[in-house]
């Protein structure tokens, strides 16, 4: 095909993963804010197959639930009791057109690293000289575990043999197969019906097809790549933390050189979805999560966590966890603040330092400055609220909603009890509980009077630190000494004529 678009691409995911010790299919663990199959299913899409089959059967409804999610394009195929990668992909091939014609590409749920461009390069490798199979390999320094591959004396693949069937000989060979192939439709099918199970593990290999297109006389070569890491697969958590760290340091990487500014790129984890604009400085100990996008000229950190957040140019992000929230141009946010879903806070807005937010649409250059709960809230243009002011949003049955209006102000230490709406340009004095509702421009008060008592101190705390300093300060108004003078009384130094001595 002139565009070298293949006719179907394969995932296989039907894997038990027993030495993952999970409950939670292996392929469907993540790194990089993705899970392994979506990883391997995003590599798939890149290069625009006509057709994308995923084979599944271990807990078979979460893996196809998953599928459906992330590429709802996609066949799902359904692996039967026969064992082995020959067989997973001969399943795929029934639940797709029976007139299949073209190249098929075959890869794994569980190698997150490899890249559209390395299937990409398959393809053009294959369809560039005809072959019947192309297979990735690489060559590694500890073989241990892969298949090896046997090249004959022209230097083609004569057969692909798995370590548990590999003689003494056969196990020092350091070229080993990705299990990453391109096939001839046709060649493939034909060459399926033929593998057997005879075998140490009495499987249907997929490796058997190589040896089969040789025998015919069909040429098989290899694509040997240098980036191993494309063809390592994950098989416990240790190899799950190892490859996310990887994927990690590339993305990171790769965010550099787009232009952002990531100044501790060992403390600073970034999802594989996120996009950072240029000139954004990240500081160390950020985690950036989901479908997070940040504009250019940020600064986010340090320690911060974001998830799926939308940040626009210009704004700081300091000391903050936040998520499903936006965050306005040349707004700042923390220390140490708590973005919960829903929030949207406008440009040029301010979210301070201990200020925790929830379903809150906060307006152009409204402020929220200091350990403040703001829940279900609607905060106009220009509006600050008070330090310590509470949303009092749910009564214990429903939540209400609060809106306050532009250019209004809330005194600090304020109970807003919802649903109430604090109107355009009016004011909350401080210390204030608001149970009704506040027009334009009025001043809403509800505090007792203020009464001081004469003499509490000097009656109910007598004998304290306390009372004597109020007696003090009392004596001093009065213009009394207090007993400080008293004890400081000047005395003067009286000069003697010496006595003759005779």
């Amino acid at each position: 095909m002139s565009d070298l678009r293949p006719t179907a691409v394969i995932v296989l995911a039907a894997g038990e993963g027993t030495r993952m010790k999970s409950n939670t299919p292996k392929v469907l663990h993540t790194i990089g804010g993705r899970s392994l199959l979506d990883h391997a299913i995003h590599a798939a899409r890149g290069v625009a197959p006509e057709h994308l089959a995923v084979v599944v059967r271990h807990q078979r409804d979460r893996v196809a639930d998953h599928v459906a999610e992330v590429a709802p394009e996609a066949v799902v195929a359904d692996q039967d009791e026969v064992k082995g990668t020959g067989r997973a992909v001969e399943c795929a091939l029934e639940a797709l057109p029976p007139d299949l014609t073209g190249t098929v590409v075959v890869t794994y749920g569980d190698v997150p690293l490899l890249t559209s461009e390395t299937l990409r390069g398959l393809v053009a490798a294959h369809e560039g000289t005809a072959s019947a199979v192309t297979v990735i390999t690489a060559s590694l320094e500890d073989p241990t575990g892969y298949g090896r591959v046997l090249r004959g004396a022209d230097g083609g693949i004569e057969a692909i043999v798995e370590q548990k069937d590999a003689t003494e000989n056969q196990r020092a060979i350091r070229e080993v197969n990705s299990g990453i192939y391109a096939f001839d439709s046709v060649v493939l099918r034909e060459a399926l019906a033929e593998v057997g199970t005879d075998n140490v593990q009495g499987e249907k290999y997929l490796t058997d097809v190589v040896a089969i297109a040789r025998r015919r006389g069909l040429p098989v070569h290899a694509h040997l790549i240098a980036d191993l890491w494309q063809t390592e697969g994950v098989n416990d958590k240790v190899q799950l933390a190892r490859l996310g760290a990887e994927l990690n340091r590339r993305t990171v990487e790769q965010a550099m050189r787009d232009g952002a500014v990531v100044v501790d790129p060992a403390t600073t984890w970034i999802d594989a979805d996120v996009t950072i604009g240029p000139d954004t400085v990240v500081h160390p100990g950020t985690q950036i999560h989901g479908a997070t996008t940040i504009g250019s000229e940020c600064v986010i950190g340090p320690d911060t966590t974001l998830k799926d957040v939308e940040v626009g140019d210009g704004a700081s992000v300091v000391r903050t966890q936040a998520e499903l929230a936006q965050i306005g141009a040349g707004a700042t946010v923390g220390p140490f603040s708590y973005l919960r879903p829903g929030t949207v806070l406008g440009a040029r807005g301010k979210i301070g330092g201990f200020v925790e937010t929830k379903n809150a649409q906060i307006g152009d250059g409204a402020k929220v400055p200091h350990l403040t709960y703001c829940g279900d809230a609607t905060i106009g243009e220009g509006a600050n609220i008070g330090a310590g002011t509470i949303f009092a949003n749910y009564d214990g049955v429903t939540k209400g909603h609060t809106t306050v209006g532009a250019q209004s102000f809330v005194g600090s230490n304020s109970v807003i009890v919802a649903p109430r709406t604090i109107a355009d340009g009016s004011y909350v004095a401080a210390g204030s509980a608001v149970v009704s509702d506040v027009g334009p421009g009025q001043l809403a008060v509800t505090r007792a009077q203020q009464r001081n008592v004469d003499g509490w101190v000097a009656r109910r705390r007598e004998g304290t630190a306390t009372a004597a300093a109020a007696e003090a300060a009392l004596r001093a108004a009065a213009g009394e000494p207090t007993p400080a003078d008293e004890d400081s009384t000047d005395h003067e130094t009286v000069a003697t004529e010496p006595k003759d001595v005779h």
